[in-house]
């Protein structure tokens, strides 16, 4: 019988071993992030076991940033890393155990469906191919990894200075890899010379997209945090270049440019819905935005069956942090509409997917789907 292997040591992996003696009780346990405050993420590669019944046991899994986000969840798995489905999973008496007999000899599991820095870096040399698309470089984070913008737009068009600037960020925590899913649906459909929504919008409006601000922190397999433990979602209300110059950077942009309307893209461990997180908590929130807020989200309950408005975060559920989060730092500092959307890491409950939860594809329509709301608040923005 072949000898089982478990190996983590790739772009995103995170898992050490504790025993692997038997396939029937394989004994894991999830790497913290740096500064051992969060952990969740795991990714991980399993050699040997085809056709046998496994036991994976994530010992400490009780331990974990959201254990609650454990109950009714499901580990995903692949053959190929390209097709990511559903595997029997369990949270009992602390332990997060995956049951999974492999039909091939090499598997792979994940929290989600990983998002590699390969992918992105694939990505980004595809668009920029594509007219009005603009690669750059905004700066280089702590471990040396550029941190990369999409621009889409032409900045000399009809309407001059007059025109929208839409920024949207993902991956503010690396482990949220639905987020850059999304986003690839997003600039997909705004690249899309046959689709009169993107085409109406780029004639008025140019896109400031950065599809991973933590590379740091995807590489190294963290749930939430960057090369040094920090959590980027903390550090909007001053951001250094010692602790988080991915935050610094997109600020800085942010102040040459202006900002008419801000989405930060993030995954939710718990809620198992799709949802938006406005800027109520914010000291100086007006009729105004909560009334944009409002119309955002009654435009993508139309064009998303997937999207809600029923379950999401209480408006001042952040407190003294508020002003610390990016979209309420930047709706506060540029008086935009500014949100955040969150996803689910285990499906959505309104519309279940047996086989494959919520997954890639799914984070990908509905980024596609959000170019309509954008598109309908225009004349609203400023």
């Amino acid at each position: 019988m072949t000898a089982l292997s478990i190996s983590a040591a790739f772009d995103g992996g995170n898992i050490e071993v504790v025993s692997l003696d038997c396939a029937e009780d394989i004994q894991l346990r999830i790497r913290p992030d740096v500064g051992e405050q969060f952990y969740q993420w795991f990714y991980y590669r399993l050699v040997g076991a085809q056709g046998r019944d496994c036991r994976m046991r994530l010992l400490n899994a009780a331990g974990a940033s959201y254990a609650q986000g454990w109950e009714d969840y499901r580990a995903v798995a692949s053959y190929d890393r390209q097709t990511w489905f559903r595997v029997p999973t369990r949270y009992q008496q602390g332990e997060l155990i995956i049951d999974h007999c492999p039909e091939q000899n090499s598997v792979y599991y994940a929290y989600f469906a990983p998002y590699s820095w390969e992918r992105h870096q694939d990505r980004l040399a595809a668009v920029q191919q594509q007219p009005g698309v603009q690669v750059d470089t905004l700066g280089c984070s702590l471990d040396g990894r550029e941190l990369d913008l999409v621009h889409i737009g032409n900045q000399t068009g009809e309407h001059g200075d007059a025109r929208l600037r839409i920024w949207v960020t993902a991956r503010q925590h690396p482990g949220e890899t639905m987020a850059e899913w999304l986003m690839e649906g997003l600039i997909d459909r705004l690249l899309d010379t046959a689709d009169p929504v993107s085409r109406a919008l780029l004639e008025r409006a140019e896109f400031y997209l950065v599809p991973n601000i933590n590379p740091d922190g995807s590489v190294r397999g963290h749930l939430r945090t960057n090369a040094v433990g920090v959590n980027l979602n903390r550090e909007w209300q001053a951001p250094s270049l010692a602790r988080s110059p991915e935050v610094y950077r997109v600020l800085e942009r942010m102040q040459s440019t202006g900002v008419d309307l801000y989405l930060d893209i993030h995954g939710d461990e718990t809620l198992p819905y799709n949802f938006v997180a406005g800027c109520a908590g914010n000291p100086d929130f007006s009729v105004r935005m909560a009334e944009l807020e409002r119309a955002f989200t009654t435009e993508l309950l139309h064009v998303s069956p997937d999207f809600q408005d029923q379950y999401g975060y209480t408006a001042n559920q952040f407190g003294a942090e508020t002003l610390t989060l990016a979209s309420n730092q930047v709706g506060h500092r540029f008086g935009c509409l500014s949100l955040t959307l969150e996803l689910p890491f285990k499906d959505n409950a309104q519309r279940p997917d047996s086989r494959y939860g919520w997954s890639p594809q799914r984070s990908q329509h509905l980024g596609r789907a959000l170019l309509g709301p954008i598109l309908a608040l225009l004349d609203r923005l400023r």
